[in-house]
C-alpha cells in the first residue's frame, strides 16, 4: 500500500472511504496528481516516485488552519 497526501480547498467535496480516480500531470521538475473532479492536489515527485495506480480510495480528511488534507491509499 502506498499512501499520498492531498491539499483541498473546500469541505464536502469527497468523503473518507470512497473511491476515487486521480489524474496525473506533468510539471517542471517532476509530476503531481488531482483527485478528479478537480477535488484537491499533491505536491510535485520526481520521475522515479511516480504513481502507478490511478485509483485509490481515500483514507482520512483532516481539516488545518492551513486547509484540508486528503490522505489517500493506493494498492501498489
Amino acid at each position: 500500500m502506498r499512501e499520498m497526501e492531498f491539499k483541498m480547498e473546500r469541505s464536502g467535496l469527497i468523503e473518507e472511504g470512497q473511491e476515487a480516480e486521480v489524474t496525473e500531470l506533468q510539471a517542471l521538475g517532476g509530476y503531481s496528481y488531482l483527485i478528479e473532479p478537480s477535488v484537491a492536489m499533491s505536491g510535485l515527485y520526481k520521475s522515479w516516485d511516480r504513481l502507478k495506480s490511478r485509483k485509490g480510495i481515500i483514507k482520512e480528511i483532516k481539516e488545518t488552519d492551513r486547509g484540508f488534507y486528503v490522505t489517500m491509499e493506493f494498492d501498489e
